[in-house]
């Protein structure tokens, strides 16, 4: 097979990250980047190619010899609901929607690698390239699970990565163990009986027991929690129904928590219903508290882990690559294909001056791709070694 031209793989990986970012596509509606992504894979020659995967997931399929191993690769597609503040010619193009985490770059490393295997092979067996939807809000990983992927695509082991800003362009990280953790959602509503601003004792107002509440939920991390366990619980939203001379008589206090293992999630949960209760007992209310279990921890394969360390330095330079120091409190949903194989996630520098992520002024650092698509095809020659 033909070796590509690693200046003309190049060019194009960055043609197709700009087309992308400037058309981004919200979770479960990325219709047109699975369409560029599914004829892009038809053009390289891939076996098979599914659309629809969990709604608007694609599989590509790639055989090469005699070998009866398969692992999957993956990026996720979807952009976030931000307005984006940028001058670029690849701009988004659709308002209020960005590629503000990278997807468009992790999108453009995939195909790269699709490219590079599919035209210089180099591997024994089967590789699955999964480009997921939904990401950001937790569901893409789970709708393609449920949408038989594991029986229709099988594997038996996976990996992804994600840019990463302020580590240099260049540079690779991972570790074995907790890497990123699991995401809870959760809505406390007190309920109890407004009036008038000048007579706060003729009713049962709900703010100041939601202060309260908002102060108290931050022992559970500080008091009721191990200090050997990471976890944090953030409250990002306080709502009442009042206004300048009217108490409230309906509150809302929305957040979200973080944590690495079950019974962690599950403390917090109890603690936090205990400190309602007890908050709105206090100030002669009432107190419903509704608690969701968004993203599961992501745990990283040791032997994997190794592997792609392995892979990495030949691509990166050695001394480049590192063991990442702690685990993040970031969610990431590519967690759910590790409950079915086992996996490793990896970190590619996104540049010291990347703005950060999730911020209107992000934007992927094309330096960064050639880096993503050659880890990719380096570790499934590695993994499907002929």
């Amino acid at each position: 097979m033909a070796e590509l031209d690693p200046e003309t793989l190049k060019r194009e990986m960055i043609n197709w990250r700009r087309d992308l970012h400037a058309h981004p596509e919200f979770g479960f509606e990325e219709k047109r980047t699975a369409a560029f992504v599914a004829a892009k894979l038809r053009e390289f020659g891939l076996d098979d190619v599914a659309e629809g995967v969990g709604g608007t997931g694609v599989v590509g399929t790639l055989k090469r010899g005699t070998g009866n191993r398969a692992i999957a690769l993956r990026a996720d597609m979807d952009a976030l609901r931000i307005s984006e503040q940028s001058s670029a010619p690849y701009r988004s193009g659709n308002p209020g929607v960005m590629h503000a985490c990278g997807h468009d770059g992790h999108t453009a490393m995939l195909l790269g690698a699709a490219k590079l295997l599919a035209g210089e092979g180099g591997f024994d067996g089967t590789v699955r390239f999964i480009f997921q939807p939904a990401e950001e809000w937790g569901r893409g990983a789970l709708a393609m699970l449920d949408d038989g992927l594991m029986q229709r695509f099988p594997f038996d082991e996976i990996f992804g990565l994600h840019n990463m800003p302020g580590l240099p362009v260049g540079h690779f990280e991972t570790r074995a163990g907790p890497v990123m953790s699991a995401e809870d959602n959760f809505e406390i509503v007190l309920r109890g009986f407004g009036g008038h601003a000048a007579r706060p004792h003729s009713g049962n107002e709900t703010l100041v027991a939601a202060c309260a509440l908002v102060t108290n939920l931050q022992t559970i991390v500080s008091r009721r929690l191990s200090p050997a366990d990471i976890a944090v619980v953030s409250v990002t939203e306080l709502i009442t129904d009042g206004t300048r001379n009217a108490l409230p008589g309906l509150a809302r206090i929305l957040g979200d928590t973080r944590s690495f293992r079950p019974e962690v999630s599950a403390a917090i949960e109890r603690q936090m219903r205990t400190i309602a209760e007890g908050t709105a007992a206090a100030y002669n209310i009432a107190a419903e508290v509704h608690y969701t279990r968004e993203f599961v921890p992501l745990h990283n394969d040791a032997e994997l882990v190794e592997a792609a360390f392995a892979a990495a330095k030949k691509i990166f330079d050695p001394g480049n690559v590192a063991v990442a120091r702690e685990p993040m409190t970031a969610s990431e949903d590519f967690a759910r294909f590790l409950d079915h194989v086992p996996g490793c996630f990896v970190f590619l520098g996104n540049g010291e001056a990347s703005a950060p992520l999730h911020n209107s002024s992000y934007d992927f650092n094309d330096d960064g791709l050639v880096f993503g698509a050659s880890f990719h095809a380096a570790i499934a020659r590695q993994r499907l070694g002929i």
